[in-house]
């Protein structure tokens, strides 16, 4: 019997590290859109709550990975070094800094900000991209011939991982939201949503199936523009966006409503507390 259960204990250990560098991986690059979308939409207490708790899961999903992307560093520095975007940094965007600088703090902010959310939006496609990791389930569901392993292990981790992945990019979709009505531009907001869409399922194309990764924007620039421009409006990869795209919305659509719900319902908790703190004083 204790044979029996060392085994099975054995089994459950190597099915939750087999996949955990990368899962820990992707969720780490999935949380950094709303680390960020935290950072340029929010404000307050609100905004020091969030950054809190999600830079410490940037910290622990980033962690596993710590060592690999360290041994990496030298290599990605290399591409930096050849890559003509090299040149473009000084030339362009240094004049534009000090433009920007010397006109004014508000200017300067403003320039920080876009500069912000060009990164946000660079890296938000990492965040639907978790749902097209479905094809690894597949591949360890192949290896792994225990039922009760996969039912009770293996798919629980998998739709947690998904799950989060996902609801990172619903949440970060809902700052940019508020963001927007508090600013007076509510109207905005589906457009922008469904914009967002669409440019992620072009990333999610670009990251699945040519293995382009956000920060080539910088460091393979005129391989990754060569790459749109040869296969991104082919027949195949416009059906594939096209069915990218469909799924994004709709699950998007399904878990923003059910998160809209949490927060209300959050919200309404936090005031009833105060009210009721109130008339105690």
């Amino acid at each position: 019997m204790q044979a029996d259960l060392a085994t099975v204990m054995a089994d459950v250990w190597q099915v939750l590290t087999k996949n955990n560098r990368w899962m820990s991986w992707n969720l780490f690059l999935a949380f950094v859109p709303l680390t960020l979308s935290a950072w340029l939409f929010l404000r307050g207490q609100q905004k020091r709550r969030w950054l809190f708790w999600l830079l410490f899961l940037d910290f622990l999903t980033f962690l596993p990975s710590a060592r690999h992307v360290l041994a990496n560093t030298f290599h990605f520095g290399q591409n930096i070094a050849t890559s003509e975007l090299l040149w473009f940094v000084p030339l362009v965007l240094l004049p534009l800094y000090l433009l920007f600088i010397s006109s004014g703090r508000e200017r300067w902010q403003t320039f920080n900000w876009s500069i912000l959310f060009l990164v946000f939006y660079a890296f938000l496609p990492n965040a639907p991209y978790v749902l097209t990791d479905v094809i690894h389930l597949y591949r360890d569901i192949r290896d792994i011939h225990s039922v009760w392993l996969i039912t009770l292990v293996l798919l629980p981790v998998y739709i947690l991982f998904i799950c989060a992945g996902f609801e990172a990019y619903v949440l970060s979709l809902v700052n940019l939201g508020s963001y927007l009505q508090r600013i007076g531009k509510s109207t905005w907001v589906l457009g922008a949503e469904l914009i967002t869409h669409a440019l992620c399922a072009v990333g999610v194309y670009l990251g699945r199936f040519l293995r382009f990764n956000s920060w080539d924007f910088i460091t393979q620039p005129d391989t990754l523009v060569t790459a749109v421009v040869e296969d991104l409006f082919g027949k195949r990869p416009i059906v594939i966006m096209i069915v990218t795209f469909t799924v994004i919305t709709g699950l998007y659509w399904l878990m923003k409503q059910a998160t809209l719900r949490i927060i209300g319902k959050s919200r309404l908790e936090t005031i009833s507390a105060r009210e009721e703190g109130m008339d105690v004083l």
